[in-house]
């Protein structure tokens, strides 16, 4: 199974779009978005797809955006996401809490951990966990996503 990991969006419904373009043509099964979501348009325009979200520290309206998440027929997990897909355990968290953050990448307990908050494209590992922050789709130079193959956990950062 082939992911698409996306992360501040902050509303930027043009960027975004790029950003699906890209994910269909490299074929991705699911999304998973690392907060800062910005605009309750944003889980529209990724209907596509089995998609799961957490909030970032810019989401300020996350009632108006749980309701368009969850009438999209998606996940919305708040400010922590723990999930499973292709029998690989994966943390969805913002990190803009560092103490959390640091936790759950040492924890031992996931195969995967995304992250957003940085605006800065990173995967390293930290043990058997693989730690990847796709970038940001605003305010980074280059726009940028990445996909995930969890059968082999190989990660790619791809500018948008």
């Amino acid at each position: 199974m082939r992911i698409g990991v996306i992360s501040d969006t902050h509303g930027h419904l043009a960027n975004t779009m790029a950003a699906v373009r890209m994910l269909e043509s490299l074929e991705v099964q699911a999304i998973v978005h690392c907060g800062d979501i910005g605009s309750p348009e944003i889980p529209k325009l990724l209907a596509a797809w089995p998609a799961h979200f957490v909030f970032g520290n810019c989401d300020g309206e996350r009632d108006e955006l749980r309701a368009a998440i969850e009438q999209a027929g998606m996940a919305c997990y708040g400010r922590f996401g723990n999930l499973e897909l292709a029998g690989r355990r994966i943390a969805l968290i913002h990190s803009d809490d560092a103490k959390l953050f640091r936790h759950v990448i040492t924890s031992g307990q996931y195969d995967l951990v995304c992250y957003g908050h940085t605006h800065q494209a990173d995967q390293r590992w930290e043990g058997k966990t693989l730690v990847l922050n796709p970038g940001a789709l605003y305010r980074a130079t280059p726009h940028s996503l990445a996909v995930v193959d969890l059968a082999t956990m190989d990660a790619t950062i791809v500018a948008v």
